[in-house]
């Protein structure tokens, strides 16, 4: 009997259906925690007295660490087995929760999102092979795994959503402190729902090294830029070129350099960088402009991405219609447009504004570019993979999604930093804008292809 056929042996419809609930469940909870913090944001610098570039790491530590470790995660829920991979990783994201709802300063609580990334580290990978498992009949495992990644979706805005309403309520410290019981309850009832799995017979060495480069290199990068330390950039830089000549020479590496050589997935990716460098510092920036500068409170700024999440649901619910009709290529061309239209509109945010005329139109068209730019370069960057290269493949695309946000936001906060007032809003608006066109120039020089 094979692995999948022992995992949903014995395995009623109905408790496949609960588990794929629960496992959606940490997942929901794992994406809420990419955005929920952006609103809580003033508050946590007024109880810290911490400047705006020490508080991008409160977003930025999640997302890097989560997504350097993320192809580890990968490799090690291959070596040890998916479902104690998953209940590890679970864990860790509620210890780590827990620690960060309690943090005495700003580095425990920045070291308690580092904790939190590894937990997604581990929890995203393992969950995506267990719905595998659960739901080895092509058909009903795309269904599966296109309902995680709804429920995954509607986690990054309910985060947005949450942020405020939890912060002006209760505390910004629930924001993660909610996350503990809800995680508790996955751990215990998943052994209950979920059969244990056998690890693979030949999952290979881990590629240490490769891992711990991986994470370093952005760490030292981000923090280079963010503290004004020449020589961390430098430090950051070699340490990525150094991950590059380990993958070239050892036997198992996280990513094979030889998967770089498609162009299609090739560009995708480089495309993928830019665009999350500029949808992660719209978030950040407006849920602060709204705050500081309109004077809304915490509820109120999260009520104001309402709005915001219409049109990004609308763009989702329109875009396979549109690649079928466009193209994958022309697709992610509409997306950088609409992305490009609306940091264009916010590039001119005065002084003195307001939400309807200044920050609503600007918001919108973000949020379509995010709901079409982005779903049509995953499915680019999945293009001509073969089961020997799908989960790599997956697991780069995910990587450089949350490592090109994480960076491109410490860049561009710190060119806000540095710029006295509003202005460095609109000047860390325009350089986000001409990520998106350099993103879209790539796409344009790739070339017609076959998915175009």
């Amino acid at each position: 009997m094979n692995t999948h056929s022992e995992a949903r042996a014995g395995v009623p419809a109905g408790r496949r259906m609960t588990a794929l609930a629960l496992l959606s469940l940490l997942q929901f909870l794992i994406a809420i925690d990419v955005t929920v913090v952006n609103v809580a944001l003033p508050a946590i610098g007024a109880r810290f007295d911490a400047p705006v570039t020490s508080l991008s790491w409160v977003v930025t530590g999640y997302t890097l660490v989560g997504g350097g470790l993320l192809l580890l995660g990968g490799r090690v829920t291959d070596l040890l087995g998916r479902r104690r991979m998953f209940l590890l990783g679970a864990a860790l994201f509620a210890l780590a929760s827990l620690a960060a709802g309690l943090a005495p300063s700003l580095p425990a609580l920045v070291a308690a999102r580092f904790a939190q990334g590894a937990g997604e580290a581990l929890a995203s990978p393992a969950a995506m092979s267990l719905i595998a498992l659960l739901f080895p009949e092509p058909a009903e495992r795309a269904r599966a795994l296109g309902i995680w990644g709804a429920i995954s979706s509607g986690g990054l805005v309910a985060g947005v959503l949450l942020s405020g309403v939890i912060t002006e309520l209760l505390h910004w410290r629930w924001i993660f402190g909610i996350n503990v019981p809800l995680a508790a309850a996955v751990l215990l009832i998943t052994p209950k729902l979920v059969p244990a799995d056998r690890p693979a017979a030949r999952a290979g060495r881990l590629d240490l090294p490769g891992a711990a480069l991986l994470t370093a290199g952005p760490l030292s990068l981000v923090y280079g830029v963010l503290e004004a330390r020449p020589a961390a950039v430098v430090a950051g830089v070699l340490l990525l070129a150094a991950f590059v000549i380990v993958e070239a020479r050892t036997g198992n590496p996280l990513v094979p350099l030889s998967f770089f050589r498609h162009r299609v997935r090739a560009v995708a990716n480089a495309v993928t960088v830019l665009l999350s460098a500029a949808l992660s510092t719209a978030f950040f920036l407006l849920t602060l402009y709204l705050q500081d500068v309109l004077g809304f409170g915490p509820m109120r700024a999260g009520l104001a991405f309402l709005p915001f999440c219409a049109a990004l649901f609308l763009a989702v619910s329109q875009v396979s219609r549109l690649i079928g009709a466009l193209g994958v290529r022309r697709t992610a061309l509409v997306g950088l447009a609409c992305t490009a239209a609306g940091l264009g509109w916010l590039a001119r945010l005065p002084d003195q504004g307001t939400y309807a005329v200044d920050v609503l139109p600007g918001m919108a068209g973000i949020a379509a570019g995010m709901g079409l730019g982005l779903i049509a370069l995953q499915n680019a960057a999945l293009h001509g993979v073969t089961d020997s290269d799908a989960g790599a493949a997956a697991g780069v695309q995910r990587s450089v999604d949350q490592l090109g946000g994480a960076l491109g936001l410490a860049v561009l906060v710190g060119v806000a930093a540095g710029t006295a007032g509003v202005g460095g809003f609109r000047a860390a608006f325009l350089y986000a804008l001409a990520g998106v066109a350099m993103a879209a120039a790539g796409l344009l020089l790739a070339g017609r292809d076959e998915t175009s």
